[in-house]
């Protein structure tokens, strides 16, 4: 006959193997997890995408060596690829329309422009320091010289137009042959206008140290080059100025 201690020991028996078989089976799982046969609970959170902010899952930021991930900020491209810096503005030239381009001839004070002489493309003519300029559209003086005029009070001081031009021109009671003949006013008996020193019976009627001062009867008489150069810058239209 069973004693009822000996029953309660014989129940106790079944319960404590099944928790010595369990507490076996967690420590075998444990065990084959970390030798890599059984699947830890991290290898399982890692193959299942695991937590979108954990830092183990981000690629990492480019360093510069190899490519960078495909993710990767665009903040990390360079911006000097994109920098005005690179186009530098000295490039671009701006220089076509500089007023630097004509060479503006630089004058003594007896050379200066004579005050009120006009606006804009024109011949200045000073009858009392007997000189010429030559003005371009930006108001800049392109050639200066003296010259020869009239002995006489033949020409008012005032504004007038080119109205007709001879390469080569004989003067009035066969006072000589002349050339670059670019007429601007009407005298009494001829034409007034620029031209070279006549030439008269094989020689100059004055000399090139004369020029300064009135030696003509009318016009105005210039060197050779230089009433070259006025031929080419005055065509029919252009303005003339006179002064006193």
């Amino acid at each position: 006959m069973t004693t009822p201690a000996r029953h309660r020991r014989a129940r106790q028996r079944p319960i404590r193997a099944i928790f010595a078989a369990l507490a076996a089976g967690v420590t075998a799982v444990a065990v084959l997890g970390g030798l890599g046969v059984v699947p830890s609970a991290a290898s399982l959170h890692q193959a299942s995408g695991g937590d979108a902010e954990s830092p183990t899952l981000r690629p990492a930021a480019y360093d510069g060596v190899g490519e960078p991930s495909a993710d990767a900020s665009p903040t990390q491209e360079s911006q000097t690829q994109e920098s005005p810096t690179q186009e530098s503005p000295t490039q671009e030239s701006p220089t076509q329309e500089s007023p630097t381009q004509e060479s503006p001839v630089e004058t003594s004070i007896e050379e200066a422009l004579p005050v009120d002489s006009g606006q804009g493309r024109r011949i200045v003519f000073s009858e009392g320091r007997q000189r010429v300029w030559l003005v371009s559209g930006r108001q800049r003086v392109k050639r200066t010289y003296p010259v020869s005029g009239s002995i006489y009070d033949n020409l008012d001081p005032g504004s007038y137009e080119v109205f007709s031009r001879s390469e080569d021109a004989w003067g009035i009671d066969d006072s000589g042959t002349m050339h670059y003949f670019v007429r601007f006013a009407q005298g009494e008996r001829a034409a007034i206008g620029f031209h070279d020193i006549p030439v008269a019976d094989g020689s100059p009627v004055q000399t090139v140290a004369q020029l300064g001062t009135p030696q003509s009867h009318g016009c105005i008489r210039q060197r050779r080059t230089d009433a070259r150069a006025l031929w080419r810058f005055a065509p029919v239209g252009t303005t003339v100025v006179v002064t006193a």
